[in-house]
């Protein structure tokens, strides 16, 4: 059985030592834990190959085998990621605000670490690194929970993390951390029922477990939301440009969450920009398109293997998959109207020439990342120059988009007087 009241009461005893760490320490003790990653790759990759050979037996997608895989240049990347932690600036004790009051009170609203913070994820074995060392960092606490499909390799990168903390002396905090590492189904609902023991909760993988975490915790959350992510290919698009733009988004990497799920093509494009299309996806992708985007790829020679007319319920859904739905508009308002009825806040894109176009598309586009001739797959912490990110946050209180070291910071108020009474 889960202690969750043991495992948080160290937590919580870890998250004040490490409020009275200072940005050296804090530095030193990520230092040694970035060193054990690189000296214990192998047995941290043999523990993946494990946990691959049972996904593969167990039927996982390619896209989702991608995601659990862990090799030597991803490995030393997760170390790098934690070097960029260490060398980001300190968010805690940031002045956000300051004034002194008529009376002489001096006022300082400054960042805090929010406390203890769990982490429910799926797959990704390089989160059990990234949110440790960000929460680490920012002065928080952690207990994270991975799947049971990452349990060996999960197992393996939190041995090394605890083996740097063990190393760092009086630098490290080794109770900031913890690994709820049996694989039960258990854990998450004790995790979620502990109010008063963690101060919030994230969730990062599919609709369904983010949906799960948000209808039955009983502790604050922050949405890591799913990406259906759109492209629009504005009247005006470069069409080479288009086309890199959808097959970098769509292809690279097509069961991460900023990838590239819908796109949206100017009636007047179709002609030109879905024939060079087709000839890039040739047997890369699936198309699901529309009535007038069917009649032109359904006779591609080219197309990819399989061009079917879309069903409704392909519009807006994740399909963290080599499929890619194809929808006709007739310009930036109806792409802003479809985008803002189907989307996950997480994600959009516009392929434009056109100032006014690209304006009233950031303008109009709700979502938490807005792009003009981009990729989506910049959606993510490390591009945006955070080292790591917790998750991209696709509410609206609190935080927004990639969740870096800042955004695991709250405020409080320091009030310095001498002798005011009301």
């Amino acid at each position: 059985m889960f202690d969750i009241h043991g495992v948080c009461g160290e937590l919580r005893r870890g998250a004040l030592t490490l409020a009275r760490q200072s940005t050296g320490q804090k530095n030193y003790a990520l230092s040694c834990v970035a060193g054990e990653l690189q000296k214990q790759s192998g047995r941290i990759l043999e523990a993946n190959r494990r946990d691959m050979e049972r996904a593969r037996e167990a039927g996982m997608s390619a896209p989702l085998l991608d995601r659990l895989r862990l090799s030597e240049s991803r490995l030393a990347s997760i170390a790098g990621s934690v070097r960029v932690v260490i060398d980001a600036p300190d968010p805690v004790g940031e002045v956000v605000f300051g004034r002194v009051l008529p009376n002489g009170l001096e006022i300082k609203e400054i960042r805090a670490p929010l406390g203890v913070v769990a982490i429910i994820y799926e797959s990704r074995p390089e989160v059990t690194v990234d949110a440790f060392a960000l929460a680490y960092k920012s002065g928080n606490s952690i207990l994270l929970r991975g799947s049971a499909a990452a349990l060996e390799s999960n197992s393996a990168l939190a041995s090394a993390v605890r083996d740097g903390l063990e190393q760092a002396g009086d630098n490290g905090v080794p109770s900031a951390f913890a690994l709820a590492g049996g694989g039960e189904r258990t854990e998450v609902d004790v995790i979620l029922g502990a109010r008063g023991l963690i101060d919030v909760v994230l969730p990062r993988g599919g609709v369904e477990l983010i949906k799960f975490v948000a209808e039955t915790a009983r502790v604050p959350v922050i949405e890591t939301g799913s990406g259906v992510c759109h492209l629009f290919v504005d009247e005006s698009a470069d069409i080479e440009q288009a086309v890199r733009i959808a097959e970098n988004g769509k292809l690279q990497r097509p069961g991460v969450c900023n990838a590239l799920e819908t796109l949206l093509v100017h009636r007047k494009r179709l002609d030109d920009f879905l024939p060079r299309l087709a000839e890039v996806f040739a047997g890369r992708a699936e198309f699901r398109a529309d009535e007038e985007a069917y009649r032109i790829l359904a006779h591609e020679k080219t197309a990819a293997p399989r061009t079917v007319p879309a069903a409704e319920a392909d519009f807006g859904f994740e399909f963290l998959d080599t499929i890619l739905a194809v929808k006709t508009v007739s310009g930036v308002d109806e792409a802003v109207s479809f985008i803002n009825a189907h989307n996950t806040k997480h994600s959009e894109a516009i392929v434009t020439r056109n100032l006014e176009n690209a304006q009233a598309f950031q303008k109009g586009v709700d979502a938490a990342c807005v792009y003009v001739n981009a990729s989506t797959r910049f959606t993510d912490g490390g591009e945006f120059g955070f080292g790591a990110e917790l998750g991209i946050s696709t509410q609206k209180l609190h935080v927004r988009g990639p969740m870096g070291l800042r955004a695991l910071t709250t405020t409080k108020y320091l009030i310095n007087g001498e002798g005011q009474v009301r």
